[in-house]
């Protein structure tokens, strides 16, 4: 990222935009490309993320009644593909809380046992949808992959990019729908603030250590 104060202040908005998914499918592309070796550019998506779910903070917590729960799934999971552009605007932040809610009332009981954290991991075009949620206590993360797939051959690689550091990939997700990784204990402390990213790889995942392919979703790390 330049450090010309210009330049930041066109970064801010971008990732201000991208969080609440205004950006166009080619400029979330672009933007996501820079998001994985731009460590300031993930500061301030963070930030934005925090804000936003901030505007929860006073609002209690009403259980949904079933009535209620099954139109929010059937206007937020429509079986028509001509409505998958629905989940477009969805991304980061407040948004992406509320859909956490139905995600996980959907997947039953998906959440952190104790302390933890959670994160949506999306496609700015909604072509891929991924609930994680981080256990504090044991470092276990448990990912619910309710949108897209590994295409042919190929292999979604699950990264962590923590502040200035470098990606580090947590492992490939698996086949099915519901992938548990555990988090290394030297990489713990990383996860507050942090991003999730999945790229597409080679099968059994990149040869390097490195993201090779397409970052295919991102998202924020925020408290639970």
């Amino acid at each position: 990222m330049s450090a010309d104060p210009s330049d930041r202040d066109q970064d801010k908005a971008q990732a201000g935009e991208y969080a609440l998914g205004l950006l166009e499918p080619a400029e979330a592309a672009a933007f996501e490309a820079r998001l994985v070796q731009d460590p300031d550019l993930r500061a301030l998506l963070a930030t934005w993320a925090d804000d936003f779910a901030a505007f929860t903070d006073d609002i209690p917590q009403v259980a949904p009644p079933a009535h209620l729960k099954a139109a929010l799934e059937t206007a937020l999971f429509p079986s028509s593909s001509r409505n998958s552009a629905r989940f477009g605007w969805i991304m980061g932040g407040l948004l992406a809380a509320s859909l956490a809610v139905v995600l996980l009332l959907n997947a039953g009981a998906f959440a952190p046992r104790g302390p933890g954290m959670t994160a949506m991991i999306a496609a700015e075009n909604g072509a891929m949808l991924v609930a994680a949620a981080y256990d504090a206590t044991d470092g276990t993360l448990t990912l619910e992959r309710t949108a897209g797939a590994a295409a042919p051959g190929r292999a979604l690689e699950l990264w962590l990019i923590a502040q200035d550091n470098a990606p580090v990939s947590l492992g490939v997700l698996t086949d099915d729908t519901r992938t548990t990784v555990t988090v290394p204990a030297a990489l713990r402390a990383q996860m507050s603030g942090s991003t999730l990213a999945i790229s597409d790889e080679p099968s059994g995942g990149s040869p390097t250590g490195a993201p090779t392919g397409a970052v295919l979703a991102a998202g924020a790390v925020t408290p639970a």
